[in-house]
């Protein structure tokens, strides 16, 4: 089955058509943080995105979820926080006849006044490193139970008792260090202006030329390091040694050209900037855990039934 162009299914989700027939609050119900709840089959259910956060809680059903370019599986117990404009979908494969009445608890909210109250409150900067990893979607561990407790009483109340209860959660969250990250790597911020500058400008070098050929040595002579010296420095800023940072930049391109064209495997490997088709599926392999047909295969499921 060929792969769906995402141009053509990939839908932008307006706060102005959010109908409280679907399972959202009504205006006027919420204020900052809206709560969404929905059963299977939805219309909700779809390949989406969004301008806010969305920290999503499957309450039943299990089946394959979509994140950006990651593939995986989810059950009860499932917890996603996704950053704006990341799309998403969860399709459930084992949905009986009659449906599912609540598989999804849902809880929607914006950046800026976060960022506002940070700056003027220290307590909520401890959350700002937790929005800044959602950009490339977050699967939390062992977090439901208390997660599930939080929903239902953030679904409710209102006013300043919701938002307590809002930020009680966040906060846990931003705790917790059993997690792992779903669309790609992400950026370790330094403090030191210097520091996050050349690391940005080494960073825009490898995403604006990932798919041609350079060497680390070009990259480090460009920055004025020894190659020693940048090896230390990018895998402090980055969390990842420099093949390992472009590999996955390169095999995410290839995940996106999969999902989106139907050109042959091996011509995406070029594409993507690999110039060895072994090399590339044995990287595509490590990092996704399937073969690139495998992933296109999959990658057809993300549009739902």
């Amino acid at each position: 089955m060929p792969a769906k162009s995402i141009h053509q299914t990939l839908q932008m989700e307006h706060i102005c058509v959010r109908d409280p027939q679907q399972g959202f609050e009504p205006d006027g119900r919420y204020g900052f943080i809206r709560y969404l709840e929905h059963g299977v089959p939805s219309s909700l259910v779809r390949w989406h995105y969004h301008e806010e956060y969305e920290l999503h809680l499957i309450c039943a059903s299990s089946g394959k979820v979509f994140v950006g370019d990651y593939i995986g599986q989810f059950a009860p117990g499932h917890l996603v926080l996704t950053g704006p404009r990341v799309p998403h979908n969860w399709v459930s494969l084992d949905t009986p006849e009659e449906g599912v009445k609540l598989r999804d608890m849902v809880v929607q909210f914006s950046h800026a006044p976060l960022e506002q109250m940070a700056a003027a409150i220290p307590e909520l900067r401890a959350v700002l490193p937790l929005l800044s990893r959602a950009t490339y979607g977050i699967e939390f561990f062992d977090l439901s139970e208390q997660a599930m407790r939080r929903f239902e009483r953030i679904r409710d109340s209102n006013g300043l008792p919701r938002f307590i209860e809002f930020l009680s959660l966040l906060g846990e969250l931003a705790e917790s260090s059993n997690y792992q990250l779903l669309s790609t790597v992400p950026m370790q911020s330094s403090d030191d202006d210097d520091a996050l500058a050349r690391i940005s400008s080494a960073v825009n070098f490898i995403v604006q030329n990932f798919s041609s050929q350079f060497s680390m040595s070009d990259l480090a002579q460009q920055l004025g390091m020894s190659e020693r010296m940048f090896t230390r420095f990018f895998r402090s800023a980055t969390g990842n040694s420099f093949t390992d940072f472009v590999n996955r930049l390169r095999v995410n391109k290839a995940c996106q050209l999969l999902m989106e064209t139907e050109r042959y495997v091996t011509n995406i490997c070029y594409d993507a900037g690999f110039n060895n088709v072994a090399n590339f599926n044995r990287r595509f392999l490590e990092l996704k855990g399937m073969t690139p047909k495998e992933f296109r295969q999959q990658a057809s499921g993300r549009f739902g039934a």
